[in-house]
């Protein structure tokens, strides 16, 4: 008699197993999933909250183009194609403009970004000249504007 006990309390141990786990996969298989949103963009780098489109309608042709040729800082001599550190590309992609110019944006304190400190007269030598005579200059302004 103890011979047809093992078998059968095996087996019924492994059908309450078996029965668990099927069980359990159910309840996994109803369960949605969760939206965590766009995917971020790299660790490290600074998004001002004026993002993109900020940078494209406003920080290029005001700041980085300055609406004068002369004083721009888009010009084939000085940051495109030019082997500088902030090097945008000839044939203009906003995009990654944009992804270049935040190597050089510091969003803990945006009056500390390169992409600032560098044209912005007495702050950090400019090997191009300095564009900005002081924080009170227009383009200045509307650089600082981008991170609020």
């Amino acid at each position: 008699m103890a011979a047809t006990r093992g078998p059968a309390v095996a087996s019924s141990s492994v059908s309450i197993w078996a029965s668990i786990s099927a069980l359990g996969l159910a309840f996994l298989a109803g369960c949605p999933t969760v939206d965590l949103g766009d995917t971020p963009s790299e660790i490290g780098l600074c998004n001002p909250a004026g993002g993109a489109q900020y940078f494209q309608d406003q920080i290029w042709p005001k700041y980085v183009l300055r609406n004068n040729a002369a004083n721009s800082c888009a010009t084939v001599t000085c940051h495109v194609g030019g082997g500088n550190g902030l090097d945008y590309p000839a044939q203009i992609d906003y995009a990654a403009a944009y992804r270049r110019t935040q190597l050089y944006l510091n969003c803990g304190m945006p009056s500390a970004s390169p992409f600032l400190t560098k044209p912005l007269a007495g702050i950090d030598p400019h090997g191009g000249k300095d564009i900005f005579a002081d924080a009170n200059d227009p383009a200045v302004q509307v650089f600082l504007a981008w991170f609020q």
